[in-house]
């Protein structure tokens, strides 16, 4: 099929170099990050804290999160918040009164859309009866759970404090408090096997969960894996399980939107979707990044890391640690890093509206990911190609 040149916006393509201008600003969601967990997984490089059995600061690590989005509010004032994720760490070490203390601050300063999704990580290991409900009467719309593994002595290799029958137990109980809520699992783990990972889908599926993520373990730089590498499938066993994950979700009813995210019609995760689309997120917390556009430019902000620091900067007025503007021809890069993870690719007059620039910068490249099977595109949208996904680094990288 011929295909169709990429139409240039005129302002955009008449901008001066090195210039941003946005005519109009993307969605706004809200991240609040916070930081503890009973005790550090070996494969997580996260901004994560062990706890322990001590207690929490809760109440002033909330007084902190308050005086954060205080101080915040010149920066986002008049834009509605089109969702919220609490995540960490394990926010659900939190009390279900701190939550709601959490969401009737955030609610008290700033506009929320009709139907705002409110998000919370939850672990099984920290599952107790009921806690679940009251995460769900304090606000939280959808909850998120950290399942990894169904297999005892998998997650015991994983670090996790939880074993199968507790996330079988938690599962059950989201299933029951919420409309909408997501499993995540995780695969090509230390000495997994294809039979394994089908034992792990099978009672994932069981659950008719409404939303699957699927995480591909991977050994990060300074983490206790890094130290001690486990063994893990190799690639060709990881790409097997890959296609053994998407032949059973969508057979299960679970549509592939993103690279790790699979969803009942209706249950996208539209937190993580703003991110895939360049939206705009304040993070609020400690360690927590942020991007927020303004007219004439794009900022990322980072929180101070150490909970301790952090509590007493944002209290004192001074939460962010570094802010700095992306540099222009940056802004190409990192909208389609982000974008062609998803199956429906990107719009390109929504290309010119989230960065500022012209489309034009990126057409040489997207002539050559056409040319390799990797995208497809017409006038006004591209898709990556099935090929695509499956070489998402290869894609990725025409781009840098």
């Amino acid at each position: 099929m011929k295909e169709s040149p990429i139409r240039i916006h005129p302002r955009a393509s008449a901008l001066p170099a090195g210039s941003v201008r946005l005519s109009a600003l993307p969605p706004l969601a809200l991240y609040v990050h916070l930081p503890w967990c009973l005790k550090k997984c070996p494969y997580c490089d996260f901004n994560s804290h062990a706890s322990g059995t001590g207690d929490l600061p809760e109440a002033r690590y909330l007084d902190a999160l308050v005086a954060d989005l205080d101080a915040a509010l010149p920066q986002v004032w008049g834009r509605r918040i089109h969702s919220v994720f609490v995540g960490g760490g394990t926010p659900s070490l939190f009390s279900p009164d701190s939550i709601d203390r959490l969401l009737a601050a955030v609610r008290a300063r700033l506009p929320l859309e009709p139907g705002c999704e409110i998000t919370l990580e939850a672990n099984p290991g920290t599952f107790e009866r009921d806690r679940f409900r009251a995460f769900r009467a304090a606000g939280v719309t959808r909850l998120s759970v950290g399942v990894q593994s169904f297999d005892d002595a998998m997650l015991a290799r994983l670090g996790r404090v939880h074993d199968g029958r507790q996330a079988r137990e938690a599962l059950a109980e989201a299933r029951e408090a919420f409309v909408t809520y997501n499993l995540d699992l995780m695969y090509a783990l230390p000495g997994q096997t294809l039979q394994a990972l089908h034992a792990d889908l099978d009672t994932a599926l069981s659950f008719e969960p409404p939303h699957l993520s699927i995480y591909h373990l991977t050994v990060e730089p300074n983490t206790a894996f890094a130290l001690a590498p486990p063994v893990l499938p190799d690639d060709d066993l990881a790409s097997d399980m890959l296609d053994a994950i998407a032949e059973r979700t969508a057979d299960a009813g679970l549509a592939r939107y993103e690279v790790s995210a699979f969803a009942r019609p209706g249950h996208r995760c539209a937190h993580n979707l703003n991110y895939w689309q360049f939206g705009d997120y304040l993070g609020l917390g400690a360690g927590a990044h942020g991007k927020l556009s303004f007219p004439d430019r794009i900022v990322r902000q980072v929180r101070w890391r150490e909970p301790a620091i952090y509590m007493e900067r944002a209290l004192a007025g001074q939460a962010v640690s570094n802010e700095q503007a992306i540099a222009p021809d940056q802004l190409p890069i990192e909208y389609v890093m982000n974008t062609l993870r998803l199956v429906e690719g990107f719009e390109l007059a929504r290309f010119a509206e989230r960065t500022g620039q012209s489309v034009g910068l990126i057409d040489a490249a997207l002539q050559r990911a056409a040319a390799r099977g990797l995208v497809e595109r017409d006038a006004f949208r591209v898709r990556p190609t099935a090929r695509g996904f499956d070489f998402l680094n290869d894609l990725q990288g025409l781009f840098l």
